[in-house]
């Protein structure tokens, strides 16, 4: 058995690499190739590389796809870019685009892992007679008695399960996340250790097709027309403003309504409560309007043991990728959705983003949230005491 799990000896293993160009993935080639593993490092070109070229700190832009040919050179290994623009624009940028239209908040880093990277890509490494994918992920897939299981990062800092929730069992026996047990700083002292001159490259803080952090602009470039003004009403029903488009808010948000300071009638910070897109309408309040105690899950990604219909489990679930774990019941649904019941009310979850399972640090699997309900507001609606 050797250290990737698989019963051949290293040099008559053939490993996959996605290389980003950053430094994660380029020591997981490296490491993997020091220890003897047939390496084959593949880059994806996901959007137009002139335009790529001039957006530096961006993934899988032109000047990534240079540093990462240049690791491979560095360590020896054969290395392919493959141009996967045209699965990337309909697959995941598409698919952001009309997310934020229909009001939600996307993760398109998930829709590229889930319908790229993991299926795509995956796909491709098994036609090059692959034994295994390997990502610069921090995360942990651990052999369990059922088979191979998603697990926390040793480095919380770093752990990316979050993004990985919607790995399905199939495509998990295949990948390998050499990182998972490592720290950030000693993947930075691998990377100078084999010479890589990618080791001091900072991390990627943006979304590789939104590098200047402005999402609006990018939502009517791909659907001009769409991003139409509206009003910014109170829960209580009041008109406060205008705004340019509710792809310009997510629940939750606070700073920069556009509504000139105007406070709740108590004094306190108004909040964005919820999006209406059909009737283009920002709806804010103050932040117990925020809370809610149970939130609906569709296109579920289950890896835990097997539930029935109606089936409840104790977990922790992250509603946002920077929030911590919230203890909660998970009561599996029809056709791919869940019931997710909150033991203590959450504030500003937002549809589009994703609900993601523990039980420790197992991940066992996620969906996309599709709804909220047990609010304050609502309570106060349908006349119950609210305390």
């Amino acid at each position: 058995m050797n250290s990737l799990g698989l019963s051949k000896r290293p040099q008559d293993t053939r490993v996959v690499v996605a290389m980003s160009g950053g430094v994660d993935s380029s020591v997981t080639a490296a490491v993997l190739r020091e220890e003897g593993y047939d390496v084959v490092g593949i880059t994806l070109q996901l959007y137009d590389h002139g335009l790529a070229l001039q957006k530096p700190g961006a993934c899988c832009a032109g000047q990534d796809i240079y540093d990462a040919r240049q690791v491979a050179d560095r360590i020896g290994i054969p290395h392919y870019v493959l141009d996967y623009e045209g699965r990337f624009s309909q697959d995941v940028m598409d698919d952001f685009a009309d997310s934020y239209l229909r009001g939600e908040t996307p993760i398109p880093c998930v829709r590229c892992n889930q319908r790229v990277k993991f299926r795509d890509l995956l796909n491709t490494a098994r036609d090059l007679g692959a034994d295994a994918l390997a990502t610069g992920h921090y995360v942990r897939r651990i052999a369990g008695p059922q088979g191979a299981e998603l697990h926390r990062a040793v480095d919380p800092a770093k752990d990316q399960s979050y993004f990985l929730f919607a790995t399905t069992r199939e495509q998990l026996e295949f990948l390998r996340f050499p990182l998972g047990g490592l720290t950030k700083p000693e993947t930075r002292v691998l990377a100078e250790r084999h010479g890589l001159e990618v080791a001091a490259k900072p991390d990627s803080q943006d979304i590789c097709f939104v590098p200047n952090g402005n999402y609006a602009e990018v939502v009517a470039k791909l659907r001009p027309g769409s991003v139409e003004p509206g009003d910014i009403v109170h829960v209580d029903g009041r008109v406060l403003g205008r705004h340019k488009g509710v792809v310009h808010y997510t629940v939750g948000q606070r700073k920069g309504l556009g509504i000139g300071g105007i406070r709740g009638q108590e004094e306190e910070a108004l909040y964005v409560v919820r999006l209406e897109p059909a009737r283009r309408r920002v709806v804010v309040g103050p932040r117990r309007d925020l809370a809610r105690s149970l939130v609906m899950v569709r296109d579920v990604n289950w890896l835990g043991p097997d539930l029935a219909e109606g089936a409840g489990i104790e977990v922790s679930v992250k509603l946002r990728s920077a929030q911590p774990a919230a203890p909660a019941l998970w009561r599996a649904g029809p056709d791919g959705t869940a019931r997710v019941e909150l033991l203590e009310p959450q504030h500003g979850i937002a549809p589009g983003q994703a609900c993601v399972v523990y039980q420790g640090d197992r991940v066992l699997g996620g969906g996309w949230i599709s709804g909220t309900a047990g609010g304050v507001a609502e309570a106060m609606e349908a006349g119950e005491t609210v305390a």
